[in-house]
Formats: C-alpha cells, structure tokens, sequence
C-alpha cells in the first residue's frame, strides 16, 4: 500500500481505527478535527483511506492534554503549532459553562433540536469522556437539584431521559456490534426515579470499550446470578442517582455480590452517597465520576 507524505518510506502508518484505538479519540472526532480545525493532517492511501504517523498520534495526545485543561477546540491549533521554545500560555477559559446552560435550558423548554444540536456537536469535537465530564454529568446533577421542588419536573427528566435513550441507544448498537472487549451487564436500582444516570453510564463503559447489556429497569436481585450466566457477563454495574433504601445498600447487595461469579461494581451518585455503608463488602464503590469509574472498573475485571 503506498501513501502521499512527507515521511520516510519506513514510517509505521496506522488506519484510523487503530489510531481511536490508541488515543481513545473516536473516528468521528478525528475527522472533525481534521476537516473543520485542520488540527491534523494523516496521510491518505491511493483510494483516500487516511493513515497516521507517529507524530500524528502524538499530536492528538497533546490536543487531548490542551482539550482537558479546558480549551475550546478551536483555540488549541495556535498553541500546539507554536515553536517549542515559545513559553506556554495559561489556556483560555473553555466554553463549558455555556453549553452547560444552553443544555439547562433546552431541557427547561422541551427543546428537543437544541438538545439534539448539543449532544452532537460535543461528541464530534470531544472524546466522550471530556462530553461527561463537562458538560453531561454537571448539566445531570444541576437538572436533579432543580427537579426537587419545580413544576414540571417530571415532563422534563421525561423527555431528556427519552432524548437519551433514543441518541446513546443508537450509539450502543453501533458500538457493540465492534467491540471485542467483556460484556456489561448494567441494570439501574430499584429507587432511582428514571434513566439518566443508567444512560450516561453505558455511555461511559462502551466507550471504555466494554460491550453492553443495558436494562432500562431494575432486575429482582434473585435473577441476576442466572443473567450473569446466561449472557456471560463480566461484571455487573447497578446504576442509582438516589440513596437508596438502607436495607437494600447494607444487606441486599452484600449477599448478591457474594452470590455473583462475575465483580458487583456500584456507580453514580449511590456510590458517593452510601460509599461508608459497603466497605467491608465485595460491592466494588466506583463512584460517581463516571469515566474515573470506568477506569476503576477495568481494574476490577482485570483482578476478577
């Protein structure tokens, strides 16, 4: 296979899906960034397949670094073209806050197409997990303290969490029919008042590469042994934005991970809120950052 390029006949070249598979960054991020922001520059076969060095690998693990310490992206081709010896700027505000509250606000009004808008525009400039971090989680947590005591609050989780499901479901199909990597098995507690956090959470765990087994509603412990079985999973994640019931945190859960032969992993804000409840149990608390619990959960299955 031949290439036009300025780099040596030798250079090791890499396809785009090894490239998402290195960085983390998907196919449709990397394209964006090349087309709209010109940020990086691959190589292209004969038939116009791109192929990426080295150095085009590590020019995107420094767009990644610039992206985390809260650069819009389009601000970040100016800092990484700058000479070596120039000295490092403070990175400029990013403009999370305000998509955060373009994002509030299209919930509020049952704005469907800004929603729309929103959700796919971060993912095609962002990785997934930066969309989570900034912009998804905070916009969640905000929505739910408001949602406490505010007229219409249930219409509007209602129409975001059918949003979601529809946008991270297509998402998940497409994702698990090219994932090679253990099934998930991810079923929401039996308090949690909807599917937001569910939703986020295979949104996070198939982007870490997890193939998933998403059940909208909550499945009586006493089934979940054979469904560990039945699919094969390795590992179950119980997903909750609530407290939930003591009974069910300090003995329920106990006795299921004990019952389980895969790892029990809790997450959202139940594993923040009950984290002094479980911790002499086999329940893995991943916490309620859920890229951080991705990576803890990696971890888990690795040991497992």
């Amino acid at each position: 296979m031949t290439a036009k390029g300025g780099h040596p006949a030798d250079t090791p070249l890499y396809p785009i899906r090894e490239v998402s598979r290195i960085t983390g960054v998907n196919s449709v991020t990397l394209r964006a960034w090349e087309r709209r922001y010109g940020l990086i520059r691959p190589q292209r076969t004969p038939k116009g397949h791109r192929l990426y060095a080295r150095e085009d690998i590590e020019r995107v693990e420094r767009i990644l670094q610039w992206l985390s310490r809260g650069v819009p992206v389009s601000q970040v081709k100016e800092l990484i073209d700058q000479p070596a010896s120039a000295p490092t700027p403070e990175p400029a505000s990013g403009d999370w806050p305000s998509q955060q509250r373009q994002l509030v606000a299209a919930v509020e009004a049952l704005d469907r197409g800004q929603m729309e808008t929103l959700f796919t525009q971060s993912l095609a400039l962002y990785p997934v997990t930066t969309c989570l971090t900034e912009l998804w989680q905070p916009v969640t947590r905000e929505l739910e303290e408001r949602w406490r005591d505010q007229l219409g609050a249930s219409l509007q989780r209602r129409c975001l969490e059918s949003f979601l499901r529809t946008r991270i479901g297509i998402r998940l199909y497409h994702a698990n029919q090219l994932a090679r990597g253990p099934l998930l098995l991810i079923v929401p507690l039996p308090d949690d008042p909807g599917t937001l956090w569910l939703l986020l959470a295979a949104l996070a765990a198939s982007d870490a590469g997890y193939r998933i087994q998403l059940l909208d509603s909550a499945l009586p412990f006493s089934e979940l042994p054979l469904a560990v079985e039945r699919l094969q999973a390795a590992a179950v994640l119980l997903v909750s934005g609530r407290a939930e019931r003591a009974d069910l945190i300090r003995r329920q859960l106990p006795r299921l991970a004990e019952q389980l032969d895969a790892p029990l992993g809790l997450c959202g804000p139940v594993a923040r809120i009950r984290d002094g409840d479980l911790a002499d149990s086999l329940v893995e608390l991943l916490g309620d950052d859920l890229p951080q619990a991705m990576a803890r959960l990696r971890s888990l299955i690795q040991d497992a």
